[in-house]
């Protein structure tokens, strides 16, 4: 086993930091680690927050803290945060709010850049909560950017999915009746203390309504005022009864299955493009076709078939 895996598993919180960087950097040795901690992983509750900017994630993220934290579960934070367009880093946002948790031994708290990967999440998001598993968490918080409604991925990686919405945000159904309507296992309407709370509530069980005997878990409803902590018992003891249905049917393997067909592919496709480059696709030549795309002497899609006939030729049997 690979030194820094052996400090992860063994609870040492600075190798989990470093490993998250290793892992997130794709630095050297990144998969030798990833292989000795995805067979400790697979224990930990991996839960899902989504929804639209200014919905309260983070504030009912550090309510989710408090509240596992108060059953003694050890509970550590994936927040997914826009990338910054200088350095490429997370900018924290108002991550500010969950600090107040630092100092507690049983929570960790991670902040993760997208660098421009769409779908809510980082590329490496995936790998990192792998790594925060295999550290022994007992609940695993993931937080995504809160973009709007494209922010699917996390489908693939969480056992529960909670999607947030807010009164007041004009037509409300709009903000999930795209695809986001369809990754919730609980919906959450967060500062239920605002007029039009009804408004919402009715229009979800409409779309439910018409989902009708297609879904296998109907989504509860859920009224919260995180600031306050309103609701978020209630809240917690509906993504216990969601673990349950989960190991009862055959959805939760079917979930496993969808998350890592998805990344086998993933890490194939990202293999692949790496050592494209390293041997076909020295920086100097993708440098020089770049710049032949810019200045239209050359096309893309010309370029990137004459690479792939050129590989295919050299490694066909």
């Amino acid at each position: 086993m690979h030194p820094l895996s052996e400090k992860v598993v063994a609870g040492d919180r600075r190798a989990l930091a470093r490993c998250l960087s290793v892992v997130e950097d794709r630095r050297e040795g990144y998969l030798d680690i990833l292989g000795d901690l995805y067979r400790r992983a697979g224990r930990g509750r991996i839960i899902g927050i989504t929804g639209p900017p200014g919905a309260g994630k983070s504030t009912l993220v550090d309510k989710l803290i408090g509240a596992y934290r108060e059953q003694n579960l050890t509970v550590a934070v994936a927040a997914v945060d826009p990338s910054s367009a200088f350095s490429g880093g997370a900018i924290l946002g108002d991550r500010i709010r969950m600090q107040g948790r630092a100092l507690d031994e049983g929570v960790f708290i991670r902040s993760m850049a997208t660098r421009g990967h769409m779908g809510g999440l980082s590329g490496a998001t995936g790998d990192a909560l792998t790594v925060l598993d295999a550290a022994g968490f007992d609940v695993i918080l993931v937080e995504t950017v809160g973009v709007g409604q494209d922010e699917v991925d996390i489908v693939r990686e969480a056992d529960t999915v909670l999607v947030l919405l807010v009164p007041g945000m004009g037509d409300d159904i709009q903000v999930i009746k795209a695809g986001i309507m369809e990754i919730a296992d609980v919906f959450v309407i967060n500062k239920a203390d605002r007029d039009g709370v009804d408004r919402v509530e009715r229009e979800l069980h409409s779309a439910l309504t018409l989902a009708g005997e297609e879904l296998a878990w109907t989504p509860p409803i859920l009224k919260t005022v995180a600031s306050r902590g309103e609701g978020v018992p209630e809240l917690v003891a509906a993504v216990e009864k969601h673990r349950e249905h989960l190991a009862a049917s055959e959805e939760g393997r079917d979930r496993l299955l969808l998350k890592f067909t998805q990344k086998f592919s993933d890490l194939l496709a990202e293999g692949f493009l790496a050592r494209l480059r390293e041997r076909w696709l020295p920086p100097e030549e993708e440098r020089r076709l770049l710049e032949a795309f810019v200045r239209r002497e050359a096309d893309p899609y010309t370029a990137s078939d004459e690479i792939l006939r050129r590989i295919c030729w050299e490694v066909r049997p």
